[in-house]
């Protein structure tokens, strides 16, 4: 049920009512429209400025459990769950009190909490291209109806401020743009609007979206500028510049691409700076990733953005130099981002502490984004290895398995007080998580020309034009839990061209694109490739093994990855992680949770030498891969305060799946040197 009988009979009604005839009656219309607003909007979207195009999610189709289970929790229970939220928590309510201002609302929460309904809008309209829902459509209708209402007749869209123009949210400023560059926000409402507004048009047709986020567009265009009677500023918190780049491919009105620029130019030129907002210095300066960890992501994404449709290398160098940085200094092994909870922001070189880690689940989707598109300008696979590690650990350990419950930051150890909770008063990650896990599918193939590039691998089976002719592709396996993959290629006649097969740094024995880790093991990981049975090898090119040949139907490729458990150590640079040692298996970093073990997890000493039993357990936490070892020891003192030595078993389960079954212990970087184990506690961690 998307309408609870609270929003019904809020007047809302006679609109669901209206909407689900409307689909009844015109189906036919409809139809014919979203086809040609569709293929309007795909032939902008092909001249996106990348070299390397995308294959859209709608013509991938996932089959596999891993991700099956949570695009299908995504659809059925975290979509649901969010609308329900947005009608619990006001969200609807400050769109309804918008189109009534009055002196006597008092604005609480939080001045971007419209983003919410914005975002959830555009997951669930990523969910409708895939899974067609007429009941969910005409929902959506009726709340952009309140929507709709509440925008000023100048565009301006920010209700905060309209509820109660005398008395605004307190960061909204006294005036409009004001404090945009502080805390209103009014920049980022804009910028989640837009990205929802388009995910709706392309999964309904229906204008109403857009060209109400066309009209709040239009107003900043107006407004904020370095002419005469503008306003000069920028956004305190960047996602604006993706998405009216964004906006530009989908309208063609190249204003909204100059408006995005400026934003990026100017940004460290105005009265504003500091590093918090990555405003400390022009944004083609800057080396290193500093301050607020989401922010600054989504910034590089911008610019990543704006330079593929400009050609202003100036800003690809910039962020090659900060993305260096972080693969370098600043990531986690989980691939987290985002070290200290104070500013949500990134520490300094090699600050990685594990108990305070805030690693927050926004922060790895906006790295996930950022390292997409590096890999659209440069072709490597560099980038999607990175881009791997964080998508299976630590962005999906950011929700539970049922889709459910959310984790805001992601330690990688705990003492117990932590756990997934139902929703936040500022539930950015939740809404944030809605709508990136139905885009996933998107994330698996690409095309440059006759080449494909397979980056993910997971069972599906897709659609891809290559040189302007379909190829069915389909993948079968049971990654990521096995190395077996097979690749199926089904072009409607013999047709040439290249497949990049994308081979992990993970089967290449190098834990990252960078020296931040290495593997202490003394095993040695590989793979091997056939086509049709026979061997195939080569230099791979940047990351890829390339097989060119004229493919026929039915031409199979088989990857075998090897798999196995390995010790992997840090930087002696990172003080938090000396002594210890991590485990990981093929991109899955695993842990050690109280839960598993009889041995207390902070006292415990791993061998550095140890060996893993694998066992798949089909009933444990959704299914997973268990770890287990004899090669342990725990330390304690003795009623004498002698210390007491004593060999015990450990288990070790995927981080992403910790927290399911209580609170308590957990650690990643587990001490492999006595003088790492913690023989006494720390406080519990906060959340």
């Amino acid at each position: 049920m998307f309408f609870s009988k609270k929003f019904v009979l809020r007047g809302e009604k006679t609109i669901f009512t209206q909407k689900l005839k409307f689909f009844t009656m015109k189906r036919y219309t409809l139809l014919a429209i979203l086809l040609l607003a569709l293929d309007a909007a795909a032939q902008r979207q092909i001249h996106n400025g990348y070299p390397i195009t995308p294959v859209p999610f709608t013509a991938v189709k996932v089959s596999d459990s891993f991700w099956g289970d949570r695009l299908s929790a995504n659809r059925t229970a975290t979509i649901p769950l969010a609308f329900a939220k947005c009608e619990e928590n006001g969200r609807y309510d400050n769109f309804v009190k918008a189109t009534r201002p009055d002196t006597a609302y008092e604005i609480g929460g939080f001045p971007f909490d419209d983003t919410d309904v914005y975002k959830i809008i555009e997951g669930a309209s990523y969910s409708l291209q895939t899974y067609p829902d007429k009941k969910l459509v005409a929902y959506i209708d009726s709340v952009l109806t309140l929507v709709e209402r509440a925008q000023e007749p100048d565009g301006y869209l920010y209700t905060a401020r309209t509820m109660n123009p005398t008395h605004p949210h307190s960061w909204a400023g006294a005036r409009r743009w004001s404090a945009v560059e502080d805390g209103s926000h009014e920049l980022y409402n804009l910028g989640h609007m837009v990205e929802g507004a388009i995910a709706h048009y392309q999964a309904t047709g229906s204008r109403k979206f857009l060209d109400i986020a066309i009209r709040y567009a239009d107003c900043v265009c107006r407004e904020i500028g370095d002419k005469e009677g503008q306003i000069l500023a920028v956004p305190g918190h960047q996602i604006a510049e993706m998405a009216l780049a964004k906006l530009y491919l989908t309208t063609g009105d190249e204003k909204y691409l100059k408006q995005a620029k400026f934003f990026l130019d100017r940004r460290g030129r105005t009265s504003h700076g500091g590093e918090y907002s990555q405003a400390h210095k022009p944004v083609v300066e800057q080396a290193e990733a500093v301050g607020h960890a989401v922010r600054a992501v989504y910034m590089y994404s911008g610019m990543a953005d704006v330079a593929a449709l400009t050609g202003d290398t100036a800003y690809i160098h910039a962020i090659d130099r900060i993305w260096e940085n972080i693969v370098s200094r600043k990531l986690y092994i989980t691939g987290g981002i985002g070290a200290t909870s104070h500013g949500e922001a990134f520490g300094r070189n090699y600050e990685l502490p594990n108990f305070s880690a805030y690693c927050e689940t926004c922060a790895s989707i906006g790295f996930v984004f950022m390292n997409y598109r590096m890999f659209l300008l440069h072709g490597d696979a560099k980038y999607f290895d990175v881009l791997e590690r964080t998508l299976y650990n630590a962005l999906i350990a950011g929700i539970s398995l049922d889709g459910t419950r959310f984790f805001y930051p992601n330690p990688l150890a705990s003492n117990g007080g932590y756990k997934r909770e139902p929703w936040f008063g500022c539930a950015c990650c939740p809404s944030n998580v809605c709508r990136f896990i139905p885009s996933l599918p998107g994330y698996v193939y690409a095309v440059c020309g006759d080449t494909v590039y397979v980056n993910l691998y997971m069972a599906n089976k897709a659609d891809v034009s290559v040189g302007g002719k379909s190829v069915k592709i389909e993948q079968r396996g049971n990654y990521v839990w096995n190395g077996d993959v097979s690749v199926v290629v089904n072009p409607r006649r013999k047709q040439h061209f290249v497949l990049k097969l994308r081979i992990p740094e993970w089967a290449q024995n190098r834990v990252l694109p960078s020296e931040l880790y290495r593997y202490a093991d003394a095993r040695t990981s590989g793979y091997t490739v056939e086509v049709d049975g026979e061997p195939v090898s080569g230099v791979l090119q940047k990351g890829y093994l390339c097989i060119e040949r004229a493919w026929e139907k039915g031409d199979s490729v088989t990857l075998k990855f090897d798999m196995s458990p390995r010790l992997v150590t840090a930087r002696r640079e990172v003080s938090a992680d000396r002594g210890r040692t991590a485990v990981e298996r093929g991109p899955i970093v695993y842990c050690a949770e109280w839960c598993d073990n009889e041995a207390k997890i902070p006292h415990v000493l791993l061998n550095n030498r140890a060996a893993f039993t694998e066992q798949f357990c089909p009933d444990k936490l959704h299914g997973i891969v268990q770890l287990s070892t004899d090669a342990a020891q725990q330390l304690a003192f003795d009623e004498q305060g002698k210390l007491q030595v004593s060999d015990v078993p450990l288990t070790l389960i995927p981080y992403y799946a910790w927290a399911h079954r209580g609170e308590g212990d957990m650690a990643v970087w587990l001490p492999c040197e006595p003088a790492a184990v913690q023989l006494f506690r720390e406080e519990k961690t906060s959340r």
